[in-house]
């Protein structure tokens, strides 16, 4: 495992960028810490996309660290010079949770202290650490949670689903279901917190009810005018919600 220190688009937060071990691979990602000595909750960023597509920006995971987190963002494998190839919530999966591993062994992270995040299809990642990880709480930002419906909703996405997945869900409906994690999502104890944007053409709001179904006790902030993205205004504001949300404040 290697760090190397990265251009950081805030003064008061370092950046790194991180080679660790997924199952046998090399991923990278990036590490963005608040720039003190101090003990701080660790953030497991899950991004959306797939490769180049929705890829971790600097500037969104500093604004993170700025809250007072230490964040690590996997690129997932196969990217920015990583072995292996993404699969879409298949096997990568191992990314997220590796990642999450490496935080618990983070010297400035505190114990039990390592929340789950994940933007559109990182949403399903999200949901699949929380499962498999000891979480302290979980949020999924216009977030994926059934890929059958992803595929049947994202007419544009269907050639690079039936390729990187081996088919469409009638053909090979096994990987589909061992992609959607909503049905051990009751197993998830952390506390959940749901945003989404009713308008969202991207990811749909649906997404967002069945996952809330799914977790039964689920905190949910649902927007009538937004889609997929939000007004950096408002943005900010949810950042800092959910900052002081993670920590109980």
């Amino acid at each position: 495992m290697t760090c190397i220190p990265y251009p950081s688009p805030n003064p008061h937060v370092r950046l790194y960028m991180v080679q660790y071990e997924s199952a046998g691979l090399l991923v990278k990602g990036f590490l963005a810490e608040p720039a003190d000595d101090e003990l701080h909750d660790g953030f497991l960023y899950l991004r959306g996309g797939i490769k180049g597509v929705g890829m971790v920006r600097p500037a969104r995971i500093a604004e993170f660290a700025a809250e007072g987190f230490i964040v690590f963002a996997p690129f997932y494998r196969g990217n920015r010079g990583g072995e292996g190839n993404e699969d879409f919530a298949g096997d990568d999966r191992e990314d997220a949770f590796c990642a999450f591993d490496w935080l618990e062994q983070h010297a400035r992270v505190k114990s039990s202290r390592i929340h789950v995040f994940g933007f559109s299809r990182g949403g399903v990642m999200a949901i699949l650490t929380a499962i498999h990880r000891p979480a302290a709480s979980m949020v999924t930002w216009g977030g994926v949670s059934d890929m059958t419906l992803t595929y049947e909703e994202r007419k544009d996405m269907r050639r690079m689903m039936k390729r990187v997945i081996g088919g469409t869900p009638q053909k090979v409906p096994e990987q589909y279901e061992w992609r959607t994690p909503l049905r051990d999502a009751g197993r998830i104890k952390a506390p959940v917190l749901i945003i989404h944007g009713r308008l969202d053409k991207n990811v749909s709001v649906e997404h967002a009810y069945r996952l809330e179904q799914a977790v039964h006790h689920a905190e949910t902030m649902y927007f009538d005018e937004y889609d997929h993205y939000i007004s950096p205004a408002v943005n900010r504001q949810i950042v800092g919600h959910i900052a002081k949300w993670m920590k109980g404040d």
